[in-house]
């Protein structure tokens, strides 16, 4: 009985597995069976076969036909196993010689003319190729850039079902029309950062000091004021603060950017840390993934290794935005179905920006607020206070003084980013026999005993403690932030101005500026 085999990838999350394609070609009435726990757009890869075979001038078996997707236990979802099911079944018709598909990966839909469609999570699944010792990997024309990133496997970009017959057949590539990229549901602006300089920011001594210490060491960061105050100017420009991935970074977000469809065509790595701003009537799965079938990455994936920036965020919906409690701890999210279990990073710089009240104008000088009590107090629930505790920096923004332009002129970015730059290398020399590279990471139990304050610092936090102004989780996050402020200031160990600074960008309290370890002033932008 005529059998062969082809492989292709399923993808759970960003982890990918190999699929094995088997085609047994059977006496009997000509019936097409596909088995293996395909879902609804799988089972319908039978017809979009059939056709594709037949209208690229190739014989479809008029005999019982069985497709098994092996492992048969692992769920599969998606159009991307079209044309290795073709190609199993040609090579059981004897089409092609099985042999020529030893070592080869394909993936990608087939029209009904046989033409090949784009798919999504291309570079995930030549990352799961390459990884599991495939030295060649076939995919649609459109998806050849990204696939082509990942090093150690070939690859080969086709535009129908045609070429890739010629190319196992080692015929003559035969000429195609090229392809026509389909439409993507998100935005590529969703990723873009935004191309704004520091220096356009004037005054705002305690922003700026807030968002360089964010990116120095990862810190989550909370900014609150009237509306036109600058809070969102200071999110945007913390973007280009922060430095370029790392090459295992680069390929990890680039791979859920290819799965979530945010890659283009003439895709790149992406080297800059992503900006992900969704707006605050985003909903539950759009900000964590999911969808039907296999789920899919959400905002927070998407913003991984960068920022996830939430404008207004009293407005989003409490719930919603609690679900970032779990994945602010541990850097990842796991979206359950009853199928299968996917779980995709999500180890981001939070940024929450909002109002003070509902008109914009409690606590701020000569502001006249027209909310009751009530109001008031309703609004500043709706970011809980689980959320706020794991928020590092703290800080109110208020309109710059007229006239706060006429002084010297602002640092630029180019220079906060020099220094977010040593800062960080300090801390990747710190944490050099670990697997951790930022004070944010490091859990609090491992901090305090492998890297204490000195006493002055200790007794700080422990009377604050005592008095409760500083939960348990409170104190770890202030450890962490002081060691930030030493590594900015090039210290070598935290002190107890450090310290008390530390807990003040903490609390939102007015922030005391050091120069050479001591305090100079109190900046007046309260």
């Amino acid at each position: 009985m005529p059998l062969a085999q082809a492989w292709s990838v399923a993808l759970v999350g960003l982890e990918g597995h190999l699929v094995e394609v088997e085609a047994d070609i059977a006496q009997g009435l000509p019936k097409t069976s596909l088995i293996g726990l395909p879902d609804a757009s799988l089972s319908e890869a039978r017809d979009r076969v059939r056709a594709a075979v037949v209208n690229s001038g190739e014989k479809f078996p008029d005999r019982k036909v069985t497709i098994g997707l092996s492992p048969a236990t692992l769920p599969k979802t998606g159009s991307h196993y079209d044309v290795a099911i073709a190609i199993a079944l040609l090579a059981a018709a004897g089409a092609v010689e099985n042999s020529r598909l030893h070592q080869t990966a394909i993936i990608g839909e087939l029209g009904l003319d046989g033409r090949i469609r784009e798919v999504r999570g291309a570079l995930a699944m030549t990352l799961a190729a390459a990884r599991s010792g495939f030295e060649r990997i076939i995919v649609p024309e459109l998806n050849a850039a990204e696939a082509k990133l990942v090093p150690a496997i070939d690859v080969y970009g086709v535009r129908s079902l045609r070429q890739v017959l010629a190319l196992l057949r080692g015929d003559v590539i035969p000429d195609e029309e090229p392809p026509r990229a389909e439409p993507r549901l998100m935005s590529e602006s969703l990723t873009r950062v935004p191309e704004v300089d520091l220096d356009d920011v004037l005054g705002q001594h305690e922003g700026r000091r807030a968002i360089e210490a964010a990116a120095a060491g990862g810190h989550h960061l909370y900014l609150h004021g009237p509306p036109g105050s600058g809070k969102t100017m200071l999110a945007e420009r913390l973007a280009g603060l922060l430095p370029d991935l790392s090459t295992d970074d680069s390929l990890e977000v680039s791979a859920v950017h290819s799965l979530a469809g945010l890659l283009t065509s003439d895709a790149e790595l992406v080297v800059r840390p992503p900006f992900i701003a969704p707006h605050h009537t985003a909903s539950l799965v759009s900000l964590i993934g999911g969808g039907s079938g296999v789920p899919r990455p959400g905002a927070i994936s998407c913003a991984h290794r960068g920022i996830l920036f939430i404008d207004e965020a009293p407005e989003m919906h409490p719930l919603t935005l609690d679900t970032l409690r779990q994945p602010l701890e541990s850097g990842f999210i796991e979206v359950h179905r009853a199928a299968a279990v996917a779980k995709f990073p999500a180890r981001f710089l939070l940024v929450l920006a909002a109002n003070p009240c509902p008109c914009g104008q409690a606590g701020t000088p000569r502001g006249i607020c027209n909310c009751t009590p009530q109001v008031l107090n309703r609004y500043r629930q709706r970011i809980s206070g689980p959320i706020k505790d794991r928020i590092d920096i703290q800080r109110q923004i208020v309109p710059a003084a007229r006239g706060v332009g006429d002084g010297d002129r602002p640092e630029s970015t180019a220079e906060v980013a020099a220094r977010v730059r040593s800062a960080r290398d300090r801390q990747a020399h710190r944490y050099r026999d670990t697997s951790w590279t930022l004070n944010s990471e490091i859990p609090g139990p491992i901090m305090r005993r492998e890297f204490p304050l000195d006493g002055g610092s200790q007794r700080t936090l422990e009377e604050l403690y005592a008095d409760g102004r500083l939960t348990a989780r409170g104190l770890d996050r202030v450890v962490r932030l002081a060691w930030t402020l030493a590594d900015l200031e090039g210290a070598a160990q935290p002190t107890p101005e450090l310290t008390n600074q530390a807990f003040q960008l903490r609390s939102g309290a007015p922030l005391t500026e050091l120069t050479n370890d001591r305090p100079i002033r109190e900046t007046t932008n309260r």
